[in-house]
């Protein structure tokens, strides 16, 4: 299967618009002092960069008879097999991103919220680059000096 090779003018609006809210996410994510919300934000900023890059790379699929429904992460798999690593990663965090997003204060821990920042602070990273665009600037550059040494 061929890919599309995609700059930055001729995307579709939407995917400028998810890869928005994606950053819009990560940025409540890095922000908040709440640990089950920024674990929630950072695999939500992760979920709109996939939906950002579906939107400029899958094609529907006209079939006389539908198959069983596919999330994201199966399609982020299946449309962008370069990222199918990630696509297992963060279906794996679906389930305590639910609990994170029910309330559980017990559903992750601030480790596993801050990696997964910076792990979807990455992410959006590789979506851009794949489409095309420059990669925002990374976590670590809008963090102070200080805290900047304890992340590497």
């Amino acid at each position: 299967m061929t890919r599309l090779q995609h700059t930055p003018f001729d995307l579709p609006a939407a995917t400028h618009s998810y890869l928005e809210r994606a950053a819009a996410s990560l940025r409540e994510a890095m922000t908040t002092s709440e640990v089950p919300q920024r674990y929630a934000c950072a695999h939500v900023a992760a979920l709109r960069a996939t939906a950002a890059l579906l939107a400029a790379r899958a094609r529907p699929v006209l079939t006389p008879r539908r198959g069983r429904q596919k999330n994201a992460w199966v399609l982020l798999a299946e449309v962008a097999p370069e990222l199918g690593e990630w696509a297992a990663f963060f279906s794996a965090g679906a389930a305590k991103r639910a609990a994170a997003e029910s309330g559980s204060r017990r559903a992750v821990t601030e480790r596993e919220a801050d990696d997964l920042v910076r792990d979807a602070d990455r992410f959006l990273g590789l979506v851009e680059e794949s489409l095309g665009m420059t990669r925002h600037v990374p976590l670590q550059e809008h963090l102070p000096t200080v805290s900047r040494r304890s992340i590497a």
